[in-house]
């Protein structure tokens, strides 16, 4: 198995020039580049010639304006993240179909598992919406005064 750089066929088999007579390598230094494994130089062939640097720096492309956002794009993302949590409850409700009893002052029921969930957290959530209504309307109160 031979690798793209650096494996056995990338190697020369022949002779190499330092192998000829009068070509000895003194210790210590570097090997030539066509002997060293992985050696990506280019060729030759490949050089191409560096070119000075401009006298006066190329004029750049004016800065893109910044995206205002807009009440309607924050719309849109409420929509979306909407969307995407009314699709992960309806694969909870449609997994939890189970039918439970309910008890709740004194009444009593039958009603899929993931429906009685849910009314739980829409009752929650009305609670904390209406203490949290309340207090918004003591601090109007009391700005008011001041």
């Amino acid at each position: 198995m031979t690798h793209a750089r650096g494996g056995a066929a990338d190697r020369p088999t022949g002779p190499a020039h330092h192998d000829l007579p009068g070509t000895d390598v003194p210790e210590g230094a570097l090997e030539p580049a066509e002997l060293r494994a992985g050696d990506v130089r280019p060729g030759a062939e490949e050089v191409t010639p560096v070119r000075p640097a401009p006298t006066r720096p190329a004029p750049s492309k004016p800065a893109s304006p910044k995206i205002k956002r807009t009440r309607i794009s924050g719309t849109w993302v409420a929509v979306i993240a909407g969307l995407v949590v009314l699709v992960l409850l309806l694969i909870f409700i449609l997994q939890n179909l189970d039918s439970v009893t309910v008890h709740f002052f004194g009444g009593e029921g039958s009603l899929p598992l993931a429906i009685a969930m849910l009314f739980s957290a829409i009752g929650g959530a009305a609670l904390v919406a209406l203490i949290g209504g309340a207090r918004i309307l003591q601090l109007r109160k009391q700005a008011r005064r001041r």
